[in-house]
């Protein structure tokens, strides 16, 4: 399945990190999504509208990103959409596309530092669940995001190598001829 939605030339390695990065985003996702749903998850579940619409918001923007890496090994990461209004059809350059990436790498690994410090504290405060089952729930759905930055960097890196290999030897010799 993954080469037939993958470009040719993505190596297999590439692919699978491109996907599985939606993956690693998904616990996360479903735990606030549990947490407005009101399931006891934690000590106190979102409830005010305000609050339920930033988690939720959250969860769809994570998930949104994400599913954007698969950008870095599919065919509309290097071509745009023709229904795209302006740009559609037009090449996508690879800086382009390295760049966010990158920068957005850059910015997981800072978040899930800062973010693994203030778990780390409401965790042995107990000020964020109950128990110890809550404990291993948030850890367990949150500690997939800490490969996000990595997996991305990676399929970023291999991206790049991609789009910007140089052109075999004979069609550089046919090109000057």
């Amino acid at each position: 399945m993954l080469r037939r939605n993958a470009v040719p030339d993505v190596p297999r390695w590439a692919a699978l990190t491109a996907y599985a990065v939606p993956l690693v985003t998904l616990p996360s996702g479903l735990w606030r999504i549990a947490l407005v749903a009101g399931l006891p998850v934690a000590s106190d579940p979102v409830r005010t509208g305000w609050g339920v619409l930033y988690v939720l918001t959250l969860t769809a923007v994570s998930e949104g990103l994400a599913l954007l890496t698969l950008g870095l090994v599919q065919p509309w990461g290097e071509v745009v959409p023709r229904w795209i209004p302006l740009i559609g059809g037009r090449p996508v350059r690879p800086l382009a596309a390295v760049i966010p990436a990158l920068v957005g790498a850059a910015l997981l690994f800072l978040l899930s530092i800062v973010i693994g410090i203030v778990q780390t504290h409401s965790l042995t405060s107990g000020s964020l669940t109950t128990s110890a089952t809550q404990d291993a729930l948030l850890v367990a759905c949150y500690a997939p995001l800490l490969a996000w930055a990595p997996l991305l960097a990676v399929t970023a890196i291999a991206y790049h190598r991609r789009r910007t290999a140089a052109a075999p030897r004979s069609e550089r010799v046919l090109e000057h001829h």
